[in-house]
């Protein structure tokens, strides 16, 4: 080359790089800070303008963003297909006026918002004070940006050099997110989310961009975010088409709320919320984990077909909603849902159903902001019982802890929180919410028929430990002169192999089992199902893990005990018709899956297919997904 000097500065907004502005000369000279600084300031000044669609036209460096059609390749929360528009649920904030003419004003403005900001702060610290711990930590960290000299001096620095007040707070946003993605250490990445969401506030502040910016919600709204908490997603409630996160788990508050409510979740969709604005067409196939933001017609018209194809389906289930799931070789199979909100109980009747093998009590914990007190939960549960109309409903007690942390428990820090203090351990270790709740449930049944499930039992002693409670309560009720259950059924989750190899007592005393598959399977094959590296690595119709279905089966039938299956294979027709065919007769799965698992389980023989399967097994077959398919297009299915 023939020149000797380079300066490079990355052209970048709020972490998304855009390019590099390159200065060279062919004199060989150092460049000083406030060259540096100038050329900064130039590479802000064009990623703004960028964001503004400046730049437009054949051949340009910079094309204008949110025009382009973009994929996202995320990871599923909750199957199901959706099109709309995107509903931001922290709209952007742009900034119109990245350089200004009068440096006084704006440092004047900077300072006003910034004295507003910290009343702010200081007035969420004062409203959760003695409140949670953790909270109060991220209040205390807020107070402590909010109050830096160096960040006030760096912006009033920036200020003094041409910049608006607005564009001196995002020019210091985008290097705190720009540090975010280099720093490996997660308190020091929390500590700059917090920066983060600050900078926020103190735009929102200054540009008069707050959460309601004057825009109608679409008829078809998908809502798009960083992240959400399982009150604020109620809040939207079934007006939602889908959600689409940048955040989030497979386990999270959000895609328990997802579920509950059946709309398609995607998450892990990186930089989605820089990239899409409210009203932008926006596809989510949460069945691949995928979202298409402006999508060309020829994907949109793919996408179409598929939701048709899946609505001419779901119209057939419907004709087979009040007949037996019964196969060709006459074995019945009994289908339940899974709920965790009132509102889910209408899909009893629609969907066919025949109980609710799942009601998750936590949802009701997890979107207040302090204990519900004894008589909410009452009132709850009687109604989730009287919408049953008389059909069985198990209602699993709190399953909290590993990725469900209330908002209002201080969460304890666990190395491997799947494998830590959750669930039953939690409600044997804190007996008093356990006690409360099995007071509530004993309650609300009123004379009624009541099922009781724990989770997470690990050993013979849990189980004894948690069915004791239960029936002290029963008999404190009784001494309190309260109507009992007309009949009890007290059962536990198997999602640890350890309670398989249980001592016989323990299916001789439980009246029921329910096979946890999603924690199940996770455990058997140590592989954490919310790490999406090796979530996916293994499969149900693995030949050890069907073998070991197989034993739980022989061990209930030999107890007598009730087994079922609950969990997201079981709302997989091919692997519902697999679990069938190693022996069993109860699968509770999502409503919208009833339909399709029914009209596979009624076209197929249960007793050939179990055949087919031992035969691959007995020819040393790792895996009878081949052989199952096989056996199935034999049969035109």
């Amino acid at each position: 080359e023939i020149y000797s000097s380079f300066l490079g500065v990355p052209i970048q907004r709020l972490g998304e790089k855009l390019g590099v502005l390159v200065v060279q000369s062919k004199q060989a000279r150092a460049f000083s800070d406030d060259e540096v600084y100038a050329l900064e300031v130039v590479a802000m000044v064009l990623a703004e303008m960028t964001e503004l669609g400046a730049f437009v036209g054949e051949g340009e460096a910079l094309a204008a963003l949110h025009k382009q059609p973009v994929m996202f390749r995320g990871a599923t929360g909750q199957e199901g297909s959706a099109e709309g528009h995107v509903w931001l649920h922290e709209p952007r904030v742009v900034v119109t006026n990245p350089v200004a003419d009068d440096p006084k004003k704006e440092l004047k403005r900077l300072n006003d918002a910034v004295a507003e900001l910290r009343l702010s702060v200081d007035a969420m610290l004062t409203m959760n004070d003695g409140g949670d711990k953790e909270q109060m930590a991220i209040l205390e960290a807020y107070r402590m940006f909010a109050n830096s000299r160096g960040w006030m001096r760096r912006m009033e620095e920036d200020i003094a050099r041409g910049l608006s007040a607005e564009a001196a707070v995002e020019k210091e946003q985008s290097a705190a997110r720009a540090r975010l993605e280099t720093v490996p250490d997660p308190y020091l990445r929390d500590r700059l989310h917090d920066l983060d969401d600050l900078s926020n506030r103190l735009l929102r502040i200054l540009t008069g961009q707050g959460a309601d910016t004057g825009a109608e919600m679409p008829p078809d709204p998908i809502l798009v975010a960083r992240n959400i908490g399982p009150a604020e997603l109620l809040d939207y409630g079934r007006r939602l088409k889908g959600v689409v996160l940048e955040e989030g788990s497979v386990g999270s508050h959000a895609a328990v709320v997802a579920r509950a409510l059946a709309i398609p979740l995607v998450i892990h969709a990186d930089k989605i919320t820089t990239e899409a604005l409210n009203g932008d067409r926006i596809l989510v196939d949460g069945d691949q984990g995928i979202v298409h933001l402006r999508p060309e017609e020829t994907v949109a018209s793919a996408f179409r077909d598929k939701i048709a194809m899946q609505a001419a389906a779901q119209s057939r289930y419907a004709s087979l909603r009040d007949l037996p799931a019964e196969s060709r070789c006459g074995t019945r199979v009994g289908l339940h849902m899974n709920a965790g909100l009132i509102a889910d109980l209408p899909s009893l009747a629609g969907s066919g159903a025949e109980g609710v093998g799942l009601f998750r009590t936590e949802l009701q914990f997890l979107i207040r902001a302090h204990v519900p007190k004894r008589s909410e939960l009452v009132a709850i549960y009687a109604r989730v019982l009287e919408a049953a109309q008389g059909k069985r409903v198990a209602f699993r007690t709190l399953d909290i802890g590993s990725d469900k942390v209330l908002p209002y428990m201080k969460r304890v820090e666990e190395p491997n929180p799947a494998m830590g203090w959750r669930a039953i351990r939690v409600g044997l270790d804190k007996p008093g919410i356990l006690r409360m709740q099995l007071q509530a449930l004993i309650r609300a049944a009123n004379g009624r028929a009541l099922t009781v499930m724990f989770p997470f039992i690990a050993e013979l002693d849990e189980f004894r430990a948690a069915r004791r409670h239960l029936f002290e309560e029963i008999e404190r009720e009784r001494h309190l002169g309260h109507a009992l259950p007309a009949k009890i059924e007290v059962g536990a989750m198997l999602e640890t192999p350890s309670l398989a190899f249980a001592p016989a007592e323990f299916f001789e005393t439980a009246d029921f089992v329910s096979i946890g598959g999603n924690d199940l399977k996770q455990f058997f094959f140590a592989a954490d199902r919310e790490n999406e590296t090796v979530r996916r690595r293994y499969d149900m119709l693995n030949t050890s893990y069907l073998t070991f279905i197989e034993q739980i089966v022989t061990r209930c039938t030999e107890g007598a005990t009730h087994l079922s299956f609950c969990g997201e294979d079981a709302g997989r027709p091919i692997e519902a018709a697999c679990l069938a065919a190693m022996g069993l007769r109860t699968l509770s799965m999502r409503p919208a899956s009833i339909g399709p698992v029914k009209h596979l389980l009624r076209r197929i023989s249960l007793t050939e297919l179990r055949g087919v399967i031992d035969a691959a097994r007995a020819d040393g077959a790792v895996n009878v997904r081949a052989q199952v398919m096989t056996w199935l297009s034999a049969q035109d299915i």
